[in-house]
């Protein structure tokens, strides 16, 4: 590997605030915020919306999508004129 072109990989947690799961893992990826980890040092944390302890394809739960809000919410958004342009 050529010297000083690759970013610095690091320990870093990764926090899922929907299912109440941290992953400790490596990357690239850094953050101000500090977690103090179960080993007792402090690590970087970055807080995700979706993991696999979340996402319905890994947990087996499945959502039902409300079609008809989504549409009333984009005619709200962008206008009746906007939806029948199509």
């Amino acid at each position: 590997m050529r010297v000083g072109i690759h970013p610095v990989s690091r320990p870093v947690v990764y926090r899922d605030r929907a299912a109440d799961v941290a992953f400790l893992t490596r990357s690239t990826a850094d953050s101000t915020r500090t977690i103090e980890w179960e080993d007792g040092n402090t690590y970087p944390v970055i807080d995700v919306e979706v993991s696999s302890a979340s996402h319905p394809f890994y947990t087996g739960n499945s959502r039902v999508m409300d079609s008809a809000g989504r549409v009333e919410r984009f005619e709200r958004r962008y206008g009746r004129a906007a939806s029948l342009t199509r």
